[in-house]
């Protein structure tokens, strides 16, 4: 049965090349996250071990144009950031509207 997935079928070794490339360092604040196999504090919650995430964003927010331009690797905390932005800008909200994502 063919994949569903809008990510193609090489996207966990793209994601993974891209992050080795990066030095496991945000490309947006510079944060030092974990790499795999890393050991972390015992006393990190969840939360922190996430904050320490490296995560793999999409400019065009299109999982199926995995071209390195169009690719960055963020901490979890500035992925949140990118995707807040697309949001209010790609919102209907008039000026003068409150907004609920400044």
């Amino acid at each position: 049965m063919p994949s569903s997935s809008p990510y193609p079928s090489n996207w966990k070794e793209i994601s993974l090349e891209l992050k080795k490339k990066a030095n496991w360092t945000c490309q947006k604040c510079g944060r030092k996250c974990i790499e795999p196999g890393q050991k972390v504090p015992q006393d990190w919650t969840v939360s922190k071990r996430m904050a320490y995430t490296l995560q793999t964003h999409h400019w065009d927010r299109d999982p199926s144009n995995s071209s390195e331009d169009n690719l960055i690797c963020v901490c979890t905390g500035c992925h949140l950031d990118l995707h807040r932005g697309y949001r209010g800008r790609l919102s209907n909200v008039s000026e003068g509207q409150l907004s609920l994502f400044p």
